[in-house]
C-alpha cells in the first residue's frame, strides 16, 4: 500500500468515526450525569437500539478473526456458537427479562444479593471482573489488532518487531476505544454500537460477495458452484468428535453456556435492562435472534472460501479473514472497512468497560460506603474503575497470540471457569425459593477448582470435551444446591421485589417470533448438514 493509499484510508476512517462518535455523543448529551443515566442510559433505550447494541456487543472482531479461522481451518461446526444463540434470545425474552425488568435491577449481583446475600454478590463480581480483565476484554483488542496489523502491515509501517507492532496497535485501538465508555456511558455506547453494527452487516456481505466473485474467476454464480463442490465438507455443522464443536454439545454444555451468555452475562444484559418497558426489550432481544441466524454467511463462509483461494497454507487460522480482506477489498473502501472493524472492536470493547466499572461501583464500592455518594463522585469513580481496567488489559491482551489452538477455541475454554456457576444460582435464585446462600458459595467454591483440576491439571486423564465437561459440572452443582437446601434450607424466603420502574406488559407478537426463530434453527442446521449443500 503506497503513501498515498495509506494516508486515503486514515483519513476516510477518521471520517467515519467522527461521524459515528458525534451522533453518539450527541444522543448521550445530558444523560451521563446520573449513575442511572451512566450505567443505564436512564432506563429508556428502545427495541432498535437494544438489538443494535446487542449485535455489536456480540460480534466483534473476535467473530470476525475466530469464526472465519475455525471454517477455515476446520468446517461450519462452531456456526453452534451463534446460531443456537437465538434459542437462548428466546428465553432471555420471555423468562429472565420479566423478572429482572420488575425489580428494576441495575447488575445481575445486584439480583443475587437480593436473592442471597452480599457475599454471593461480591464472589460473583470476582467472577466477572477475573473473566472480563483475562479473558474477554484482551481477546476482543487482540483479535481486533491482529486484523489491523494483517491488513496495514503495521510493524513494518512502524520499524517494529511483529510482537511490538501487535502492543502498539493493541495500545491504541484500546485507547481511542476507551473513551466511548469512559465519557460516553451506555447510551453513547448503544448509539454507537446500532451504526457500526449496521455498517457490519454492510461490509460482511460485500467481502462475502467479492470473496464468491474471486472463487468463480470474476463469476459469483461460478464462485458459489465452486463453495459448493469443492471440499463440501467443510459447510458441514454437524461436527464429529474431532470437530472444534462437535454437534453432541449443542444439547449439553452448548446449552448451558449460552443461557449463561445471553440471560446472565452482565456485559450482555445491561442493555436489556436500560430497555424502556418489557415489550420493548423484548424485541430488541428476539431481534437480534435473527442476526444470530446470519453470522454463518457473513462470518464463515468467508473463511471457507480462504481454504479454495489460499489453501491449508496460511501461517494460523486466525489469518484467514483478514488475508482475503486484504486481497479482495478495494483501497477506496478500506478506510470504511476499518472503521466498522474498529467500531465493532470498540463496541465490545466498550461495553465490557462499561459493565466491569458498573459491577465495581455498584456492588462492590458503594456497599462499603456509609454515606451515599453523590452522583458526580458515583460517575467520576466509574470512569476511573474503567480507565484502570482498560489499561489492565492492554497488558494481557499481547499475551493470546500464544494461544496455540487459535483465539476461538482459547476463549471458550477460559470462559468455563464462570460461566457455569454464575448461571447455575441465576438459575436457582430465579426459580426457587429454598436454596440457601451457603449452596451458592459451594458451588461457586467447586466449579473453580473442579474445572481447573480438569482443564489444567488432569487433562491428560479427563478427556471429554470441554462442553461436554460443562453439563457433567452443572448437573453435580444442581445436585449440591439441592444437598445444601435439604441440609439448611432457607428460612424465610420473601417475595421478589417490584420497583414498578417500566411497563411489564408483554410483547404482542413475542410468542410467534420465538416459534419462527425456533424454525430458523434447525432450517439452517439442515442447510449445513449431509441433508443439504455438505452433501
Amino acid at each position: 500500500m503506497s503513501g498515498a493509499d495509506l494516508a486515503f484510508v486514515l483519513l476516510s476512517c477518521l471520517a467515519v468515526m467522527a461521524t459515528v462518535a458525534w451522533l453518539s455523543y450527541r444522543s448521550a448529551r445530558g444523560e451521563v450525569d446520573t449513575a442511572d443515566g451512566y450505567f443505564l442510559a436512564g432506563r429508556n433505550l428502545g427495541g432498535l437500539f437494544i438489538a443494535g447494541s446487542l449485535l455489536l456487543t456480540n460480534l466483534s472482531a473476535e467473530q470476525l478473526i475466530g469464526l472465519n479461522g475455525s471454517a477455515y481451518g476446520h468446517d461450519m461446526s462452531s456456526m453452534a456458537w451463534e446460531v443456537t444463540a437465538a434459542i437462548s434470545t428466546i428465553a432471555m425474552a420471555m423468562i429472565f427479562l420479566p423478572r429482572y425488568l420488575k425489580g428494576a435491577f441495575t447488575t445481575l449481583p445486584e439480583f443475587l444479593a437480593e436473592r442471597f446475600d452480599a457475599d454471593v454478590r461480591r464472589w460473583s463480581v470476582i467472577l466477572f471482573m477475573l473473566g472480563y480483565g483475562l479473558v474477554t476484554i484482551p481477546s476482543v483488542l487482540y483479535s481486533g489488532s491482529l486484523a489491523v496489523i494483517k491488513i496495514f502491515d503495521v510493524p513494518a509501517l512502524l520499524g517494529l518487531s511483529e510482537f511490538g507492532g501487535l502492543v502498539a496497535t493493541i495500545w491504541v485501538i484500546g485507547g481511542v476505544g476507551a473513551l466511548y465508555a469512559v465519557l460516553g456511558g451506555m447510551k453513547a455506547v448503544a448509539v454507537s454500537d446500532t451504526i457500526n453494527g449496521l455498517g457490519l452487516l454492510l461490509i460482511g456481505g460485500l467481502v462475502l460477495g467479492l470473496g464468491l466473485h474471486a472463487l468463480g474467476a470474476g463469476d459469483m454464480g461460478g464462485g458459489i458452484r465452486r463453495l459448493l463442490t469443492d471440499h463440501p465438507e467443510k459447510l458441514n455443522a454437524i461436527g464429529d468428535a474431532q470437530a472444534p464443536t462437535p454437534f453432541g454439545t449443542l444439547f449439553t454444555g452448548m446449552i448451558i453456556a449460552n443461557l449463561f451468555y445471553w440471560c446472565t452475562n452482565q456485559y450482555v444484559i445491561q442493555r436489556t435492562l436500560a430497555a424502556r418497558s418489557l415489550a420493548e426489550g423484548q424485541k430488541g432481544v428476539l431481534l437480534s435472534g435473527f442476526f444470530k441466524i446470519l453470522v454463518p454467511l457473513f462470518m464463515m463462509i468467508p473463511g471457507v472460501i480462504a481454504y479454495h483461494l489460499y489453501g491449508p497454507g496460511l501461517a494460523t487460522i486466525d489469518l484467514a479473514f483478514p488475508t482475503l480482506v486484504q486481497d479482495l477489498l478495494p483501497i477506496w473502501l478500506m478506510g470504511a472497512f476499518l472503521a466498522v472493524l474498529l467500531g465493532a472492536v470498540f463496541s465490545s470493547f466498550n461495553s465490557l468497560l462499561n459493565s466491569a466499572a458498573t459491577l465495581f461501583v455498584l456492588d462492590v464500592w458503594m456497599p462499603t460506603r456509609k454515606t451515599p455518594p453523590s452522583q458526580t463522585r458515583i460517575v467520576r469513580v466509574a470512569m476511573i474503575v474503567g480507565a484502570v481496567i482498560a489499561v489492565f488489559s492492554f497488558a494481557v491482551a499481547p499475551m493470546l497470540s500464544r494461544a496455540p489452538e487459535g483465539l476461538w477455541q482459547i476463549i471458550r475454554i477460559f470462559t468455563g471457569f464462570y460461566n457455569i456457576p454464575i448461571v447455575t444460582i441465576v438459575l436457582a435464585g430465579l426459580f426457587t425459593t429454598r436454596v440457601p446462600a451457603v449452596g451458592a458459595k459451594a458451588v461457586i467454591l467447586f466449579h473453580v477448582v473442579a474445572y481447573g483440576l480438569t482443564r489444567f491439571v488432569f487433562a491428560d486423564i479427563v478427556t471429554l470435551h470441554f462442553l461436554h465437561l460443562y453439563a457433567v459440572l452443572f448437573l453435580i452443582e444442581i445436585g449440591i444446591l439441592a444437598i445444601a437446601t435439604w441440609l439448611a434450607p432457607r428460612g424465610n424466603p420473601g417475595k421478589p421485589r417490584d420497583a414498578h420502574q417500566v411497563d411489564l406488559a408483554p410483547w404482542r407478537y413475542a410468542r410467534p417470533v420465538a416459534m419462527l426463530l425456533v424454525a430458523m434453527v434447525i432450517g439452517i442446521y439442515l442447510l449445513f448438514s449431509p441433508l443439504g449443500i455438505a452433501a
